[in-house]
């Protein structure tokens, strides 16, 4: 799961939200906001970059107030 047991999303979690329109053709997803690219490969990813990937899905939100 991606949950830490003080409710906060683990940070190397998946982002998805289960709207994926990557499939539809989208480069990026309206769901979560990955790339198609980030998606597809995401099982393939360390920490690291998982890490890296969400922190820049939740500057891109930030800044989308």
């Amino acid at each position: 799961m991606g949950l830490k047991i003080s409710g906060e999303r683990d940070v190397t979690a998946s982002p998805c939200v289960g709207v994926c329109s990557t499939t539809l053709g989208d480069d990026v997803c309206r769901g979560c906001g990955r790339t198609f690219e980030e998606v597809l490969n995401w099982h393939s990813y360390d920490d690291e970059q998982k890490a890296a990937i969400n922190l820049r899905l939740k500057k891109e939100a930030g800044s989308k107030r």
